[in-house]
């Protein structure tokens, strides 16, 4: 292999991975989309595939032309994924306050069930 087709396989290499990097940044926005509406399984499902992503981006060593390119995209998506950390845990508060209203609420209504009864 001459220097030039090896010049050439590793440019289409970075290029590669640059592509990928950008795609899962996409990916990772469209998540954080879908979480602001509560939509986790297709968070879950998007999950999956950028986690697939990763791995083929990562298999290979960062370029140093290409290092501070890849260490302000993982910067965004950490950002990104704070977030969808957060309103993850908001939406579990949210389903456990709802869960302790509904049992409250189960529990009234038997209360009020058997007084009826007893009447």
């Amino acid at each position: 292999m001459t220097d030039s087709q090896d010049s050439g396989e590793q440019l289409n290499g970075v290029s590669d991975s640059a592509s990928s990097l950008a795609s899962i940044l996409l990916m990772t926005q469209e998540m954080l989309e879908l979480a602001r509406g509560e939509d986790w399984s297709k968070v879950t499902s998007l999950e999956e595939e950028r986690r697939n992503l990763l791995a083929t981006c990562f298999a290979n060593p960062i370029p140093d032309a290409q290092s501070q390119l890849f260490s302000e995209a993982l910067a965004a998506m950490l950002q990104m994924n704070e977030e969808m950390i957060g309103l993850l845990e908001a939406a579990k508060a949210n389903v456990a306050i709802k869960r302790t209203d509904q049992k409250y609420k189960k529990n009234s209504l038997a209360h009020y069930l058997d007084i009826e009864e007893s009447h």
